[in-house]
């Protein structure tokens, strides 16, 4: 039994890869995808699914809740645990260039049974963070229609429940239809194909970072450096300012680097992986951090944090000055368009991650189809849309993004676990990018990883528990069985 559960899956070099060349993937039987990502276009998906939630609605939460105009600083604790899992992932992303990221990783250094349960919680990550960022979406929507005089009934807004101090309340709302549409038809884009998406992808990020250049460029201006005292506020309790407010503030922007390591998941498809998945990743993530940082001190420095916890905390500092009230539009079309990435990204890397596990037997097969003419991931597309419309559109999720960051940091910390087991086991493979220091890096990576998961599941511990029972089950009920790689051995 034990030797099913944590079979290791062979691992082959990965050899250089011609652009556009259709490969076989660097782990035994992976199937291949059409190769046609450039770096540019690595660094802008990166960039797509980093910017949004975090800079648009978390950045104001973690202000005003948990460490002040300090939340500066948790954004670069943030940033550097991502840094630290971002080095772990470029070279596993350059050494092992297959669709799957973490899960794939596990499968070669940890085994079936740790992949499986990586896999199962990328689902948190993706799945369930594209339901999450529609809502947010939806609600940047409505808000500017609504100023426009078109907007949406309530009912039709909302979802029909929603959690209030953990009792489930109706809103009076029927569903969400704005967060269904935009994922439908930004499923409908990922359908289509992956070059397609990273064009539009590529018209969104471009839009998105303009906004930002000009929140800074024109807000800056109006900066009172005495919002930003005290720097710390004296802590007031677990979680609430002084240092332990900026670490429980750096668990909570965390989810607003979420989607970094989703570059890793289009390996399959770069023109050269082995050369351009370290630019993608590392890239992405270090521009997308100094972003951050400017954008936390403008904040900041324009609206005591105190007021900053709203749903929409740039338009709310950018309404006490009337000489900035254009902005505001500017900057609510900038959060749809930021926001609307994110979903893309997302809806994008989760079939894939589904596709990986089903070439390996852990899922059902038809979760692998590849569209005869599009050479995507079709049926795991379709099927991903289908769910996360229903999330956003019908479920309470707002107490998810904490779930959501627990998933993906469990993620991180394996995926830099791993680049020490297979330095020991496989200290033959060619590595066209080698973490340098690795034995410091990935364990600092592990270890902050874990620490920041910690935070929310002191919480919210429940969740996670009853997420991962579940996907033993399926596991066992399914996966074990069909595992090609077990049945092989």
């Amino acid at each position: 039994m034990s030797k099913g559960l944590f079979i290791v899956k062979p691992v082959e070099p990965a050899g250089h890869v011609d652009a556009g060349e259709p490969v076989e993937g660097s782990l035994q039987g992976e199937a291949t995808l059409k190769r046609t990502l450039t770096a540019r276009q690595l660094v802008l998906l990166g960039i797509g699914a980093v910017i949004g939630a975090g800079i648009f609605v978390l950045s104001g939460h973690a202000a005003a809740e948990h460490a002040g105009p300090a939340v500066v600083l948790s954004f670069v604790i943030a940033g550097i645990a991502c840094a630290l899992a971002g080095l772990c992932y470029a070279e596993f992303a350059a050494m092992l260039p297959v669709s799957g990221s973490a899960y794939s990783y596990s499968y070669a250094t940890l085994g079936e049974f740790v992949a499986w349960f990586i896999g199962w919680n990328l689902v948190l990550e993706y799945m369930f963070a594209a339901s999450t960022v529609a809502v947010g979406w939806s609600g940047y929507l409505n808000s500017l229609l609504t100023q426009l005089g078109l907007g949406l009934p309530a009912s039709l807004a909302a979802a029909p429940l929603n959690v209030v101090d953990g009792a489930i309340v109706h809103t009076g709302g029927l569903i969400n239809l704005p967060a269904v549409a935009i994922i439908a038809a930004i499923s409908g884009l990922c359908y289509v194909g992956i070059t397609q998406s990273a064009f539009v992808n590529s018209i969104i990020v471009a839009i998105k970072v303009t906004v930002i250049v000009l929140f800074v460029a024109f807000a800056a201006k109006y900066v009172n450096p005495e919002n930003w005292t005290p720097f710390i506020p004296e802590n007031e309790g677990p979680g609430k300012y002084g240092i332990d407010g900026i670490i429980r503030g750096a668990s909570v922007v965390f989810f607003a680097y979420i989607g970094f390591d989703a570059v890793s998941t289009a390996a399959g498809e770069a023109k050269n992986p082995q050369r351009d998945m370290p630019i993608g990743i590392l890239g992405s993530l270090v521009i997308c951090t100094i972003i951050y940082i400017v954008m936390a001190l403008v904040l900041t420095g324009l609206l005591p944090y105190t007021l900053l916890s709203t749903p929409k905390p740039v338009a709310t500092a950018l309404e006490t000055y009337p000489s900035l009230a254009w902005l505001k539009y500017i900057v609510e079309i900038g959060a749809i368009a930021g926001l609307s990435s994110v979903i893309l990204v997302m809806l994008m890397a989760q079939p894939r991650i589904f596709y990986s596990m089903s070439k390996d037997g852990l899922l059902p097969k038809f979760l692998a189809k590849v569209h005869p003419k599009f050479q995507t991931p079709y049926v795991g597309t379709i099927l991903v849309g289908i769910f996360a419309s229903l999330l956003a559109g019908f479920l309470p999720i707002g107490l998810l993004g904490e779930l959501v960051s627990m998933g993906t940091l469990l993620a991180f910390a394996t995926v830099c676990i791993g680049i020490v087991v297979l330095r020991r086991t496989r200290p033959d493979l060619p590595r066209p990018f080698r973490v340098p220091l690795y034995w410091l890096i990935a364990p600092l990576g592990a270890a902050a990883c874990l620490y920041l998961f910690w935070q929310p599941f002191r919480d919210h511990w429940y969740l996670m528990v009853g997420w991962t029972i579940l996907g033993m089950l399926i596991y066992f009920a399914y996966g074990y069985r069909h595992s090609k790689l077990r049945n092989r051995g």
